[in-house]
């Protein structure tokens, strides 16, 4: 018997952000955001702030006085009650850290530096994907190591708890592994195409819930395209050109919504 799911409202948001939902709740909340971009976006936006904010308050030297410490918690608190508030996070937070005599540290600009790191780093399962893939390439010149090229997407959804994307047509398997990463259990497909030539596609739950659109990256002689749709983030890589895999990876996240 199935049961409806109540219809997730800003408060249900909010309450996702500061940690007060129920688990049931959350993953309803979570499955909401996977379908709805703009919302997973602002959540994603609210989370960040909240964590720096946390950061802060959790670094803050010991000589910091209840009674601003105190303020800084009603601060990061009220935060999450508007949505107009949202446009004044980032001008409230460094306020927060300036009063706090923060601003002598020179590595803390208006709480971008995470971001500028964020984007010319790619996150840390994309190395994982690198090594994978060369762990396959190895596997695919030794004879004695057997190839599985059939796969159960539903029994390692089961397994691992990772949704698979739906392949093209024209692509075609030739192995398919589960490996271990820095994440846990981890999926290693080796799939051949016409377009892109041999590409490993990888995918992990890395532990945290994102939303990010297919980004390209450069990894030494390999090129990779990530993405990350709710707890489960992919990364398709191969020696070929990046136009190719770009347009490679956006048909498969198509298939994920």
């Amino acid at each position: 018997m199935s049961h409806p799911v109540d219809p997730v409202t800003e408060a249900d948001l909010q309450a996702y952000v500061e940690d007060r939902l129920p688990m049931t709740r959350r993953i309803e909340v979570e499955a909401h955001l996977c379908h709805d971009i703009g919302a997973a976006m602002r959540v994603i936006a609210d989370l960040r702030i909240r964590d720096e904010l946390r950061l802060a308050l959790g670094e803050m030297p010991r000589m910091g006085s209840i009674a601003t410490t105190k303020a800084a918690r009603r601060l990061e608190r009220g935060l999450a009650t508007s949505r107009l508030a949202r446009r004044f996070r980032q001008v409230a937070a460094v306020a927060m850290l300036v009063g706090l005599g923060w601003l002598a540290h020179s590595q803390f600009g208006p709480l971008g530096v995470g971001e500028v790191v964020a984007s010319t780093m790619p996150p840390a399962y994309v190395a994982d994907a690198v090594r994978a893939h060369r762990t396959t390439l190895i596997r695919a010149a030794m004879h004695s190591q057997p190839v599985a090229p059939r796969y159960d997407p539903a029994e390692i959804r089961s397994a691992t708890a990772i949704v698979l994307p739906t392949l093209p047509d024209d692509w075609t398997v030739t192995d398919v592994q589960i490996f271990p990463s820095t994440f846990g259990p981890s999926v290693e497909m080796t799939i051949r195409t016409s377009s892109t030539g041999t590409v490993s596609l990888f995918a992990a739950r890395p532990g945290t819930f994102d939303v990010v659109p297919a980004t390209l990256s450069r990894q030494d002689d390999l090129s990779a395209a990530h993405w990350q749709i709710g707890e489960v983030a992919y990364a398709l890589v191969t020696r070929g050109g990046t136009d190719e895999l770009n347009r490679a990876a956006e048909r498969l996240v198509d298939t994920l919504y």
